[in-house]
């Protein structure tokens, strides 16, 4: 990811988010990321992927089937 980070400009710890996909970048962050990875936009899935649920929740130590 550091090399990422170096070869686009994007901050580490953003481009750190968006690779274990707590973040969603904005149209130029991905087209500086895809054209740095030499591949078309459309080929890197962008959105979210982690359970807010298990942000919120979980980390706090509450009960595992808290509602």
């Amino acid at each position: 990811m550091e090399d990422v980070s170096e070869g686009t400009g994007i901050h580490f710890e953003r481009v750190e988010a968006i690779a274990f996909g707590r973040w969603t970048p904005n149209p130029k962050e991905r087209a500086t990321i895809a054209e740095f990875l030499e591949v078309g936009i459309d080929d890197v899935v962008w959105g979210h992927n982690m359970d807010p649920r298990n942000v919120r929740y979980r980390r706090k130590g509450l009960e595992k089937d808290f509602q």
